[in-house]
């Protein structure tokens, strides 16, 4: 199995969890990040995907 990835915003350092997802905004959890809708937004600032890199936590 695959171990789940991190991303974090570049711009405010919001982290998306692809093991929690996002259910409040309907991204089920272990959603990797590719399938994010690429209208999808930071929660926290707003930030689109391409401010996003993979973190290691």
């Amino acid at each position: 199995m695959n171990a789940s990835r991190t991303w974090m915003c570049l711009i405010c350092g919001w982290i998306y969890d692809e093991a929690a997802g996002l259910p409040d905004e309907g991204i089920a959890p272990g959603t990797p990040w590719e399938q994010v809708p690429m209208n999808w937004v930071c929660p926290e600032c707003g930030a689109r995907k391409e401010d996003f890199e993979m973190v290691q936590v």
